[in-house]
């Protein structure tokens, strides 16, 4: 099927615009604009505002007084060759309300989704009904202006798509305005936050690991063709915590197993290392993890490691867990560890070593810092806790699903 797009070298179109805008004014860009349009006729403005940046409504402009007398041409708000003051048109709207974009990201925040190994995210709330709270907050939007605001904040409008997340907890969404709730508090007393998981384990020597990476034309990196593990180098198990309130991060790259006592001395790591010299006068502590893996809701060495912690540091720890089959919407993984899989794409993982330089050289553009170390301790796996470790924990359950948000108080000094 031809189009009147096919029949036009739109090419040739823009590199003539490229070639003139410099010496063009508003006014003559959007006359000569009129012109291209003019000359392809029906279909034209749409085609030569793809083609050259000039919005439709310019180009209508332009054919309209490129059929006027030079005399009429003039309107108020315009200077004598139709050309806007300086300072002209209208103000953009985050200009005209400042408050505009934070009202926005804390509407989306609780309820973002996304790829763990992606930077982008997306909102489980449309465009229209994030407009419709917007503007009963008092704001003026519409949903095309909130779609533009999500790309400037690096959000992505994606169609529906089904996710196999398991059966819905009645609470879930309640858990993560819960969450959320909680974060601001803390943030707002100044009091540290962290987000913390368990990187995916990687195998370490020369296995192919996904990407490119520039290299000699035809002279590619040689990988090992299986992937079966290396008994001398093993696996490295990354544990995070991100600190949200400073947007730093801590990495320990584990050789062993990944268990509560692994999670928690990456956390004691973080604390002693980076923590505590930003919040020299912090009493308490936010973790906000999954319900699974290490630091699972119902794992009793996690809240046994806790509580010593807690002794050490004389921190008041308060865990909020995400709801089971939510992991991918911890902010670890959009913050941190999406950022890693990037900066270490196309690098085979030669050694621990290696590793870990590669995850300390992990930078964004909003300043993220990152310190990570190796941790050669062992950690057995199969640790049971009695009934009688639990019960001397100081712990203290929210009365809001006590199984996922609870405190661990340090015991006081005998």
């Amino acid at each position: 099927m031809f189009t009147i797009e096919s029949m036009v070298d739109t090419e040739a179109i823009e590199r003539r615009f490229k070639a003139l805008k410099p010496v063009l004014d508003e006014r003559m860009r959007r006359l000569v604009a009129a012109a291209e349009s003019l000359s392809l006729g029906y279909g034209g403005a749409s085609i030569i505002s793809r083609a050259t940046g000039v919005s439709r409504r310019a180009i209508a402009a332009g054919v309209v007084e490129l059929g006027r007398p030079a005399t009429e041409r003039a309107p108020e708000r315009l200077t004598e060759r139709g050309i806007r003051r300086r300072g002209g048109g209208r103000k953009r709207t985050t200009e005209t309300d400042p408050t505009l974009k934070q009202d926005l990201e804390r509407l989306i925040d609780p309820v973002t989704r996304g790829d763990p190994e992606s930077p982008l995210r997306w909102t489980c709330k449309s465009v229209r009904k994030l407009a419709e709270q917007l503007n009963g907050k008092g704001h003026q939007v519409s949903h095309r202006m909130v779609a533009e605001l999500l790309h400037e904040l690096d959000y992505s409008l994606q169609a529906n798509r089904k996710s196999l997340e398991g059966s819905h907890h009645p609470d879930r969404d309640a858990q993560f305005q819960h969450i959320s709730q909680k974060v601001q508090q803390y943030l707002a007393a100044r009091q540290p936050v962290i987000s913390v998981d368990t990187k995916k384990k990687e195998l370490v020597g020369d296995f192919k690991n996904g990407g490119r990476e520039l290299q000699p034309k035809g002279r590619p990196e040689r990988v090992r063709v299986h992937d079966f593990q290396i008994p001398a180098l093993g696996k490295a198990a990354p544990y995070g915590v991100y600190d949200i309130g400073s947007n730093a991060a801590w990495v320990s790259v584990g050789i062993d197993h990944d268990t509560s006592t692994f999670a928690v001395e990456s956390i004691r790591r973080w604390w002693h290392l980076m923590g505590h010299l930003t919040y020299a006068k912090a009493k308490h502590l936010l973790i906000t993890a999954d319900s699974g893996g290490s630091n699972g809701a119902r794992v009793r060495l996690w809240k046994v490691e806790l509580q010593k912690l807690a002794d050490e540091t004389g921190l008041e720890i308060t865990v909020c867990h995400l709801p089971p089959g939510t992991s991918k919407w911890n902010k670890i993984e959009h913050r941190l560890f999406s950022f890693i899989s990037q900066n270490w794409r196309g690098k085979p993982l030669i050694s621990h070593e290696v590793i870990v330089q590669l995850i300390a050289a992990t930078t964004t553009q909003h300043g993220l810092k990152v310190r990570s170390q190796l941790d050669t301790n062992t950690y057995p796996a199969g640790v049971k806790i009695s009934k009688k470790e639990m019960a001397a924990l100081n712990l203290h359950r929210d009365p809001f699903h006590g199984e996922w948000n609870y405190s661990i108080h340090p015991h006081a000094p005998s």
